[in-house]
Order: structure tokens, then sequence, then C-alpha cells
């Protein structure tokens, strides 16, 4: 019988006459009977608790046939519709993010941050400037301005070649004017 067109109606004389049975958890309608009698009851009233177990199992088996069912033709009717569990996944995720977006906890968190982002540029900001500052103000002091000096003699002594006496630094080929040979391998 196509699962599409079958009857999932519980007062159908039907019920319970589907295809398939659930079997993850099944229930025993026999242990009931082989139950001792608990004591107090009257023989009566165990008989009446008795039957109306017995019906409640046999409902519960007829509800999950329905929910086999049901899901049976929920799953006919996403594929026709080409909605894959990988959509659903999607879609669960969207939904999820955006329940956590509109969230308090989100918010107050977003704004915390928000809040410490901004003191943290304004920390590094001023610690930038100070920098600086010191930075300048070092490159005016005296001993700067002696390294300096120094540095800028031995630049010109390097790079003006043999305008001073004698301070020209030997040639790496050991010819004068001679230009250094290519020798690159590639």
């Amino acid at each position: 019988m196509d699962s599409a067109g079958q009857d999932i109606n519980l007062n159908s004389p039907n019920k319970g006459l589907l295809s398939d049975s659930m079997t993850d958890v099944p229930v025993d309608t026999g242990v009931a009977a082989r139950a001792p009698a608990v004591e107090g009851l009257t023989e009566a009233e165990e008989e009446e608790l008795r039957a109306e177990l017995a019906k409640v199992e046999e409902e519960i088996v007829t509800l999950r046939q329905v929910l086999a069912a049901k899901e049976r033709h929920c799953g006919e009717l996403k594929r026709k519709l080409g909605l894959s569990a990988l959509e659903g996944l999607k879609q669960n995720l969207s939904r999820s993010w955006h329940d956590v977006q509109v969230s308090n906890a989100y918010k107050k968190t977003q704004e915390t941050l928000s809040q410490a982002g901004q003191k943290t540029s304004v920390a590094l900001s001023t610690v930038g400037s100070a920098i600086s500052r010191k930075l300048g103000d070092m490159r005016n002091s005296a001993t700067f301005k002696s390294f300096e000096d120094r540095v800028g003699t031995i630049k010109s002594k390097v790079v003006g070649g043999g305008e001073s006496s004698g301070g020209s630094l030997p040639s790496p080929t050991g010819s004068g004017d001679q230009p250094l040979p290519d020798h690159a391998p590639f």
C-alpha cells in the first residue's frame, strides 16, 4: 500500500493494520497478564486496570505506526519540493544565528566588546603619540645629534671614495677601475 494513501485516522476500522511496525521500542502486551496483583485491589479493579493498560499499549503501537507514516509522507513531500537535509540544516543554522543575534545576551556582549574596542583604540593612539613625542625629543637630544654626525661622517667616507685622505676602502675584486664580472649561475 502506498504510504501517501494509507489511512491514518485513529478511528478507522483499519487502525493498527499498517504494514510497517515500529520495532525500536517494543510494547509487550503479555507483561500485564504475568505481573502479580497489587495488594488492596479487588479482582474486578485489577481486571479493569489490565484492560485499560492493554488498550493504552495498543494505542501506543498505533501512534508509532501513524508517526512513521507521517514521517515517510513528510520525507516524500520534502523530496518532491527539492528540500534536502542540508537545506534544512542551513535554515536551522540561519534561524539559530538570527535568534542569537536578537538575544539580550548577544546585544550586551556586542555593546561591551564595542566599548572595549573603542577604549583600546584610544589607548593605542595615546601610546603612539607618546612614542612619537619621545622619539622626537630623543632626535633633538645632544647624544643623537652627535651620533648622527658620526654616521654622516662615515657615510661620506664610504660614498665619497677618494676624497678623503687614505680613507677609501679597497675594491672587492682587487682592481681599481675595472667593473665586477657578472658570474651569475643562471
